[in-house]
């Protein structure tokens, strides 16, 4: 009997340790409320979700609020930060999982970014720390975005909901105070692509489209691609 004991003593101690050695490690929430449908743009064969992480719906136009989803900060998973009701705080993580639903503010000292010191591994593939994409989804790469718009019949905010991925213009949230900003006029959804200590997305608006580089701090749309 003290042997039986002993032994599962011995097991749940195990069981333990490896739940928490995985919690350190590769444990983070991802997105499992917004429906998963796939789209191909025929152009460049490659398939998306139909819709912006956290939107209820593919974008009826390029104004759709019901098609914005959620903003996130480059590199965050989906903790709850990316609501655009989210709280705000300036308190800077020193982790890739801040522990918190809250929105980071920054400045020019930190790089513009809500973790210091810098991760550039974060989003990298369908298996990067803190990809908040659903099961075989993933950030697209600066690349891939740059494909797709080419692809477009106009390289502006009309193009880039005329295009098979229909993306709304869906604005974005502020670094400085997390205050939100151009909702219905721009576009920012993010890359994986890190660029020094920015990180590349694609941004259009009436006049122009184009990939670009910034803080991370910054809350901008998420588009899952396949991979």
């Amino acid at each position: 009997m003290y042997l039986l004991i002993l032994l599962a003593l011995l097991t749940i101690s195990c069981e333990k340790d490896e739940t928490s050695i995985k919690d350190v490690n590769d444990n983070w929430p991802v997105d499992t409320d917004t429906e998963v449908v796939e789209i191909m743009n025929p152009s460049t064969g490659k398939i998306w979700m139909d819709r912006n992480l956290g939107a209820s719906r593919a974008a009826a136009s390029i104004d759709d609020e019901e098609a914005f989803g959620d903003l996130y900060q480059w590199g965050r998973a989906a903790d709850g930060h990316e609501k655009r009701t989210s709280d705000v705080t300036g308190d800077l993580s020193n982790t890739n999982t801040p522990g918190h639903d809250e929105f980071i503010t920054s400045g020019d000292d930190s790089d513009y970014d809500w973790r210091k010191p810098q991760n550039d591994d974060l989003w990298q593939g369908v298996d990067g720390k803190n990809n908040p994409c659903p099961d075989g989804f993933r950030l697209p790469t600066a690349a891939e975005w740059n494909a797709e718009r080419r692809s477009w019949s106009r390289n502006d905010a009309i193009g880039a909901f005329a295009s098979p991925l229909e993306l709304p213009a869906a604005g974005a949230r502020n670094y400085t105070d997390g205050s939100l900003a151009s909702g219905g006029s721009t576009g920012h959804y993010w890359s994986s692509t890190v660029d020094a200590s920015y990180s590349q997305y694609l941004f259009f608006f009436s006049n122009d489209a184009d990939v670009f580089s910034f803080g991370r701090s910054d809350g901008y749309s998420v588009r899952c691609i396949k991979d």
